[in-house]
């Protein structure tokens, strides 16, 4: 049993993670919106084991732009019968360099509209429809970050790709306003197709009911009834707060969120009760999307 009170499966996966590593190998972008802590792969590992989740996506952050070279590394040394990538690609990326990603363990593309701040449907149906083009037959998937009206004013380009799609943070649903908000509807019904996974993470980016986020939880429930297979569980680790920034330069640090990690796996119990629904959430079910065939092995690569 675990610090989150219940036992955790064989292939449990953190669908969501970053890491920012202390290395001049790996600068931020000029670009950036914020700077946020150093978090290496080393301390990703230390949650891990804490709350024994054996496989790991390492997803790129908007910190680093598309240069996803800290994103590959994190994978290598966690290995890669463990730890998959998302990435984040240029609208002109070609199929090596696709291939050489895909060789590198990355299973998908975000798009992170947020940081992008598009907010125009027309383009971003543009976006997703070029994004999804080029990953045609790779076994990839799209992962979107967005508000949850932008996500429903285009949820036909989202129904009719021939790939997942992915949405984090519940996407994007308010707590306070419950299964019954405007634009919701077209989230569960694109799970209930199939079409879509959502992402049960970072409960505080969408509810103001700290420390325990029980205002969440009928949106939970909404989205695990819809379709408990298209259900995928993450911690947001290392929990950063780009909605913090400082205004006045980047080299200020945004502080991150100040987060129970166990706390927020055990939320589970609450959302998912049924530990067969539970188990195919934390393992079945990204094994399924990432492609994790491997068995699972335990410990950070040297070097």
């Amino acid at each position: 049993m675990t610090a989150t009170g219940f036992a955790m499966p064989a292939g449990a996966c953190d669908c969501h993670t970053h890491v920012f590593p202390d290395d001049p190998r790996f600068p931020f972008s000029a670009m950036r919106k914020y700077t946020p802590p150093f978090a290496s792969v080393p301390q990703l590992q230390a949650m891990l084991d804490t709350l024994q989740v054996q496989r790991i996506i390492v997803v790129q952050p908007s910190v680093y732009g598309s240069d996803n070279a800290a994103t590959l590394d994190a994978v290598r040394k966690l290995g890669r019968e463990r730890a998959r990538a998302v990435a984040v690609i240029e609208e002109d990326a070609t199929d090596t360099q696709l291939d050489s990603l895909h060789d590198a363990g990355v299973r998908g593309v975000r798009l992170n509209l947020e940081m992008l701040a598009e907010s125009d449907p027309a383009r971003c149906k543009t976006i997703v429809r070029h994004t999804a083009a080029k990953l045609a037959g790779r076994g990839w998937h799209v992962q979107v970050y967005s508000q949850l009206e932008l996500i429903a004013s285009i949820a036909d380009v989202f129904g009719g790709l021939d790939l997942p799609v992915v949405f984090d943070h519940f996407a994007r649903a308010r707590a306070e306003f419950g299964p019954q908000q405007k634009g919701f509807r077209a989230v569960l019904d694109l799970v209930r197709t199939g079409s879509a996974y959502v992402k049960l993470s970072a409960p505080y980016l969408c509810s103001n009911d700290s420390p325990y986020y029980t205002d969440i939880d009928a949106v939970a429930h909404a989205l695990i009834d819809a379709n408990p297979a298209r259900m995928l569980w993450a911690s947001n680790w290392p929990h950063p707060n780009p909605s913090h920034a400082p205004a006045a330069s980047l080299d200020e640090i945004s502080p991150r969120q100040q987060v129970d990690d166990a706390g927020l796996l055990g939320m589970l119990a609450r959302w998912a009760p049924d530990p067969a629904v539970r188990d195919s959430i934390l393992a079945s079910n990204p094994a399924s999307l990432y492609g994790f065939t491997e068995t699972v092995a335990l410990g950070v690569q040297p070097g």
